[in-house]
């Protein structure tokens, strides 16, 4: 194979509400943690382990004001992008390095009526929003969901 593939999938809960900062040119950008876990059972003492791991998520414009205005700390959601390392050197003259999910799909999979309860089943499918497609969330009728 000569091509080369960047993609990552990920499903977790959301650590923190969405960041937004917003450019002089009317882009913006959101930013948000979200937590992967990994539940195995330690053979020696039976005990059940839990990991989790951490992933600095980034979603870009329409799509950003979208995660911004439906989601917050502890949703569950499906994240799809690239993995992408950024570098830049602090004010102290050290070289930082940052690694970030990219974000180029994503699909929400908390409902409405989950996002007070957390034990409650899922009550409908998950839908799929698309940042290549233009949604538009001023001409929905009844349903203040883009989707």
């Amino acid at each position: 194979m000569s091509g080369t593939l960047n993609k990552v999938m990920l499903i977790g809960h959301l650590g923190d509400d969405v960041k937004m900062h917003y450019f002089d040119g009317g882009g913006c950008i959101g930013r948000f943690p979200l937590a992967t876990n990994e539940t195995y059972t330690n053979k020696q003492t039976n005990e059940r382990v839990t990991n989790t791991e951490w992933h600095n998520i980034v979603v870009r414009n329409k799509a950003a004001e979208i995660c911004e205005k439906y989601l917050s700390k502890g949703d569950r959601i499906y994240v799809e992008g690239r993995i992408k390392t950024r570098k830049w050197t602090d004010d102290s003259g050290n070289e930082r390095y940052a690694t970030e999910i990219q974000c180029t799909d994503f699909t929400f999979l908390t409902t409405k009526n989950e996002s007070g309860n957390s034990q409650q089943p899922q009550q409908s499918a998950p839908k799929k929003l698309d940042d290549n497609k233009n949604t538009s969330i001023d001409n929905q009728d009844g349903d203040d969901l883009p989707f």
